[in-house]
């Protein structure tokens, strides 16, 4: 099941103050296209449009889309949507998941968050873990990062791989293009059984990071958001950029593409997202279920016998 995105595709969304324009392309990793990070796509990109507050209006717009796709995906029973989130610390990950998310029904959705791995974790394989948590049909799954930590996290910090228990013959120079093949093999099985693989990379600057660890610093409410381990990895930017960089070029396919969204201004952010996710749902011409003509007349039967009670 592909996406079949056209990359050139103008995406245009109404809001108050006007409209936002701009193509696909400006938001997405097109499959089998290289991509730069640092030349193709720009953080503080908004499409041409400054106005925060008729886009958070049309974000709220799309929750209400949202909800309705969310009603007959969960009707239908056919489909289940994952969506996976990936960023550097401060990029508005679990910002934008409360609040594209705020409208729908939390019995048919489940946010998995994934933390360095557990003991038992450590002794399965790496995607052991992302399957216990992949939704069901009729669902909505959301990854606050994922199984690509593997190619992010562990492929900064080598080390880590000694904890993995693997086989030493397998640890080589080229275990990272295996598991891309190994990623994109699992998500085209989970396309092709039906799950849609929506996955967004958020695209935040280091000028943007240091002013949002600073503001965890300055502002009270905020200090319990701080951990001295994101400063750390911050001292690995370039590393982290240039893995990023592989893996949208290397899993960014036509089952399951990367959405690169700037991240520097959080309502852009949320207004892409969930102009993106309502926009795949849509794709899907999702149904109620139709009854057959017996199960009509039973219906009928059903509601001659309530009204009977009021006489």
């Amino acid at each position: 099941m592909k996406l079949n995105l056209d990359p050139d595709r103008k995406i245009k969304i109404p809001v108050d103050g006007g409209k936002v324009e701009f193509k696909l392309k400006d938001i997405m990793a097109v499959p089998k296209e290289k991509i730069s990070l640092k030349k193709d796509f720009d953080p503080d990109f908004t499409g041409g449009f400054d106005d925060k507050a008729g886009a958070l209006r049309q974000v709220a717009a799309n929750v209400d889309r949202l909800a309705e796709q969310q009603d007959k995906l969960y009707a239908q029973d056919t489909y289940s949507l994952l969506i996976i989130f990936q960023a550097m610390d401060a990029a508005g990950k679990d910002s934008a998941i409360r609040h594209v998310m705020s409208g729908v029904n939390p019995q048919g959705c489940h946010v998995t968050s994934f933390k360095a791995p557990s003991s038992l974790e450590l002794d399965h394989d790496y995607l052991w873990r992302a399957n216990l948590a992949l939704p069901a049909r009729g669902m909505i799954g959301i990854f606050n990062r994922s199984y690509y930590e593997e190619l992010l996290v562990v492929r900064v910090h080598q080390d880590l791989l000694a904890k993995q228990k693997l086989p030493p013959e397998t640890i080589d120079d080229d275990i990272w293009k295996r598991r891309y093949k190994e990623i994109n093999n699992f998500e085209k099985y989970l396309s092709d059984n039906g799950t849609v693989v929506l996955k967004f990379f958020l695209n935040v600057s280091k000028k943007e990071q240091k002013k949002r660890f600073l503001a965890r610093i300055d502002e009270p409410e905020k200090n319990w958001k701080f951990e001295p381990g994101d400063v750390r990895e911050r001292g690995f930017w370039k590393e982290y950029q240039q893995a990023y960089e592989d893996l949208l070029n290397e899993t960014s396919t036509p089952e399951s593409p990367w959405f690169v969204i700037p991240a520097d201004n959080k309502w852009f952010a949320r207004l892409a997202i969930s102009e993106a996710i309502c926009t795949a749902l849509e794709r899907l011409d999702l149904k109620y279920p139709e009854v057959d003509d017996a199960r009509r007349a039973e219906l009928q039967k059903i509601r001659a016998q309530l009204e009977a009670e009021d006489k």
